[in-house]
Parts: structure tokens; C-alpha cells; sequence
């Protein structure tokens, strides 16, 4: 399995559109070619980005699913008006796993249908959506900077203890791009998902993280220490139709 993680920047106030696009349209139209739409996001720290995740039984299949989709009936009736919703689309990640648990989705899960009402953007309203999806992306020097062994041995205990064990760990797979017309970042990462029933579980996983004098003390410092730059950190809504919720 491989699994492209992107992060699109888009034109303020069109994130619903292009969300709507991708629920009713692209969400079979990708799997009807072999991929899996793992999920599909709003970014709560920025109103004006859409992250999704879609994975590949391996790489060959990557290039000839990829190639089906853009070059198939779907994307050329939608393409105009998905494209105009997107200001930046090239912030995207080719990852392998580290590891996979219960949590992540199978191929071919159960989600709701075309049309079922989609959660506000927000946590304001009365009809909260379910879950949030967390985590974060590590810049890091090298695939052979040590990071991996780090994160296994330290930091993913850490993260559980904290109430955040992950579903699914990454980190990028080094391969040349197979389908050249979508870029692809090279940079190395390791990036970890995990599910959360809510803000409130959410901020207590986080409030447990800042005051645990062994991740103040010794982790963080040691992340940043192996980090060629800041972590980004994901908190995520999932969209009605996101597989992983």
C-alpha cells in the first residue's frame, strides 16, 4: 500500500465546493480505478485548506489508477469547476506505512451515501461532528537520519500514554513520481494519523502532552533537534463521506 497525502490551499470561502465535488463525485470516480479515498478533511486551523488522502495497492498500480481517473469521464465533467476552487494543489506527499492499526480503513469500507448532509465546518453548531482526526507531519534531513527508530522506541509511546496512540504511521517513499503531470514534494517525512471522538478529547490528549515533564524535557526537544524544520501539526474534520473518522 501506498498512500498520497495532499494538502490543497484554496480560494477563501470555496472549501464547501470543492468538498461537495468530492463526495458526490470523486469519491467512487477514484475507487472505480483501483484507489482507495481514505479520507477526505477540513483543515480547523485553516479555513482555506482541504487535505485528503488516497492509497494504491503499490506503485505500478499508482501511475495506471492515476492515469485512468485524470484521463477518464469524471474529472474531464468536474476538472473546470474543481480547478477553480484551487489556489495551490502541488503540496503532496508519495508515503509508504510503518505501520497500519485497527482504525485505518479497509478497501472498500462502509461510508455514507451520495447526499447524506455533510457536518458544519465548525464545532458551533448543535449537530457536533463525531470525530477529529489529528496528528502531524516531520520535516526531516534524511530517511537515514535515525527519526524512524526515534519515533518507534519514544515518541509513539509518549503519544499514546497521552491518549493519542496512532492508527497509521508514514514516511515518504523514495521513488520517482509516476504520474509527472500531479508534483510531488521529495522532502522526507514521517507522518502519524490518529482518531479522536471530539474537540474535548482532543484538547485533553494535548493538555497531557504539554504538561508531561518527559515531553517537555526530553522528547520535544530531541524532535526538534532531528527536525530539518517545524512539525506541522493536522486537526482535522472529517467530511461526511471520509472513510477514516
Amino acid at each position: 500500500m501506498l498512500v498520497d497525502l495532499r494538502q490543497y490551499t484554496l480560494h477563501p470561502g470555496r472549501r464547501d465546493e470543492l468538498i461537495d465535488l468530492f463526495d458526490r463525485y470523486f469519491v467512487e470516480g477514484q475507487e472505480a480505478t483501483g484507489m482507495q479515498l481514505v479520507g477526505q478533511f477540513r483543515d480547523l486551523d485553516d479555513p482555506d485548506r482541504f487535505v485528503w488522502l488516497r492509497g494504491f495497492p503499490d506503485y505500478e498500480s499508482r501511475g495506471k489508477a492515476l492515469s485512468d481517473f485524470y484521463g477518464g469521464p469524471v474529472w474531464k465533467a468536474h476538472r473546470e469547476a474543481a480547478n477553480a476552487t484551487m489556489l495551490d494543489s502541488d503540496n503532496a506527499l508519495l508515503l509508504k506505512p510503518l505501520l497500519v492499526r485497527e482504525g485505518y480503513p479497509e478497501p472498500g469500507s462502509i461510508r455514507p451515501p451520495i447526499g447524506a448532509a455533510d457536518v458544519p465546518p465548525s464545532f458551533g453548531a448543535a449537530d457536533v461532528p463525531p470525530s477529529i482526526v489529528a496528528g502531524a507531519v516531520y520535516h526531516r534531513s534524511s530517511l537515514s537520519d535515525g527519526f524512524t527508530d526515534f519515533f518507534r522506541n519514544d515518541i509513539e509511546p509518549a503519544l499514546s500514554e497521552a491518549g493519542a496512540r496512532p492508527v497509521a504511521v508514514f514516511e515518504t517513499y523514495p521513488a520517482e513520481n509516476n504520474f509527472p503531470a500531479l508534483p510531488l514534494r521529495d522532502d522526507p517525512v514521517l507522518v502519524w494519523l490518529t482518531t479522536f471522538a471530539g474537540p474535548a478529547s482532543y484538547d485533553a490528549y494535548r493538555d497531557r502532552l504539554a504538561t508531561s515533564p518527559k515531553w517537555r524535557d526530553h522528547l520535544e526537544p530531541e524532535l526538534t533537534r532531528l527536525s530539518a524544520t517545524p512539525p506541522q501539526h493536522l486537526r482535522l474534520t472529517p467530511t461526511t463521506r471520509s472513510a477514516l473518522r
